[in-house]
């Protein structure tokens, strides 16, 4: 089964290009997602995050994930104990998408923070999603982030450099939704598709 990393900073279109990968017959998971689940209501991951972090953190029951942010942005004690709680989880979770997907369909994991947890090893192939630091600012403005959130995020992901180095194929976001569009498909039909060929045999 080829197995694909799919990252980008914030801002860079990394989700539409999981879209688009998903409506070409890839099997997307989102590592934010898994995050999501790892601690939501109901879950052990839930139960140790509020015993670490109290009860400050709950809205109506649930973690509010924009409290539990707001501290793990200034503490990085905070964050290294949130990230011990949720990312053995996660890899828990995209072990079982895994085993669950079907070995001729490519998994495409959408992973922000590739470059950052280290994780490049994992997979057969990397696809970074790349634009503009300032169009990635107008965007997030317009998705109605404040400007030191943004700056804040950014300075919290590894540079654009770090990614590209990393990558097999990079993306470059900084057209309309087309341009985008035939970047994806041509990587699809092209180095992906001669992966999965390799696999198969």
């Amino acid at each position: 089964m080829t197995v694909i990393a799919l990252t980008g900073g914030i801002g860079a279109g990394k989700s539409t290009v999981a879209r688009f990968f998903s409506e070409l017959g890839a099997n997307v998971v989102d590592a934010d997602h898994l995050a999501r689940v790892a601690i939501e209501r109901g879950s052990e991951g839930f139960d140790e995050v509020v015993a670490r972090f109290g009860e400050s953190i709950l809205l109506n029951g649930d973690i509010d994930r924009k409290a539990l942010a707001a501290i793990i942005f200034t503490d990085a004690q905070a964050k290294r104990d949130l990230e011990a709680i949720v990312h053995p989880r996660v890899q828990k979770l995209f072990a079982q998408a895994r085993e669950a997907n079907d070995i001729s369909t490519p998994l495409i994991y959408e992973i922000p923070l590739l470059v950052e947890t280290d994780a490049g090893k994992k997979f057969d192939f990397i696809v970074t999603v790349e634009a503009p630091e300032e169009l990635r600012i107008e965007r997030l403005l317009a998705r109605g982030m404040y400007i030191s959130d943004i700056k804040a995020r950014l300075a919290n992901q590894a540079p654009s450099e770090a990614r590209m180095k990393l990558a097999n194929a990079i993306i470059t976001n900084d057209g309309d939704e087309d341009h985008l569009l035939r970047q994806v498909e041509n990587l699809w039909e092209g180095q992906i598709s001669d992966l999965s060929s390799d696999h198969s045999h």
